[in-house]
């Protein structure tokens, strides 16, 4: 492979008006010029569209059917040989491109991840609780000390994600761990590769993304997980785990933090049990 291939930059939006322009903007500076951005609006009902067609960017626009089918929309419309898959909330550490391709461009590896995602909002009490709940620092989205491969695939070369024909569509909040499932291979860690993402910062976030992965399928994929989870994410668990949390930790704020997730975790394998809608 070259030495300065291009890389398209492919983003699922769905509503994302309160970010979609800081995301924008660290990557347009970024010191890896040889790039395209691809928009794939997933049906949103807000100023994202409006906002996106500002920047230099390919814009694509399809009805709300999730990111995985959002993704290899965009897939298709790009003409890189490298595919980079990022989120509308996250911002970039401007050699985040190019620390992320670098393994794949030396020819080291098909994929790449990187474990410095970092949290852009890790002073907000959410926040912290949202880190607290997951056992990670508050500033850090991935565990250092987690493995040097990963199932999710940041970026990849395009003709490795077209011979297994991209992510699954099925809607899953691990739709993006589909990719190494099929090529029977993780990804590798990037050095470097810093970039930021927002935990959520209010309940009503906390209700909303506790609602998607309640959809997981290692949470409510099946009855025997579905079962499994609703005891795992019951009342008197939720409270014996926000208490002793919120001591160890000394952030009291957790135990109500730790039934309302749970509570908005069990609606959605409830209803899982009635839908098969998975789409965020």
């Amino acid at each position: 492979m070259k030495t300065n291939p291009l890389v398209s930059i492919i983003i699922p939006v769905y509503n994302e008006e309160k970010v979609i322009t800081g995301c924008l903007e660290s990557l347009a500076g970024q010191n890896y010029k040889n790039t395209e951005t691809i928009i794939v609006d997933d049906g949103s009902s807000d100023k994202t569209l409006n906002l996106v067609r500002q920047f230099k960017v390919q814009v694509l626009e399809q009805k709300h059917l999730g990111p995985g089918v959002a993704r290899n929309l965009g897939a298709t419309k790009a003409k890189g040989e490298i595919l980079v898959f990022v989120d509308a909330d996250m911002t970039f550490d401007r050699d985040f491109v190019t620390d992320l391709t670098a393994p794949i461009v030396k020819g080291e590896t098909i994929g790449t991840f990187s474990k410095n995602e970092m949290v852009q909002n890790s002073d907000n009490p959410i926040s912290i609780c949202w880190n607290v709940n997951r056992n990670l620092p508050k500033d850090r989205m991935v565990s250092p000390n987690s493995p040097n491969h990963a199932q999710v695939y940041r970026a990849i070369l395009k003709d490795k994600f077209e011979s297994v024909g991209g992510f699954d569509t099925d809607g899953q909040y691990i739709d993006d761990w589909s990719l190494s499932r099929k090529l029977k291979t993780q990804s590798t860690m990037a050095n470097g590769a810093k970039y930021f993402h927002t935990n959520p910062s209010t309940f009503d976030e906390v209700w909303k993304q506790a609602r998607w992965i309640g959809k997981n399928d290692f949470i409510s994929g099946s009855l025997k997980k579905r079962i499994v989870s609703l005891v795992r994410y019951c009342f008197p668990v939720s409270i014996l785990i926000g208490v002793v949390k919120s001591i160890k930790y000394q952030k009291p704020l957790f135990i109500i933090f730790k039934i309302y997730y749970d509570f908005a975790t069990t609606v959605s394998i409830l209803e899982s049990s009635f839908s098969k809608n998975k789409s965020k």
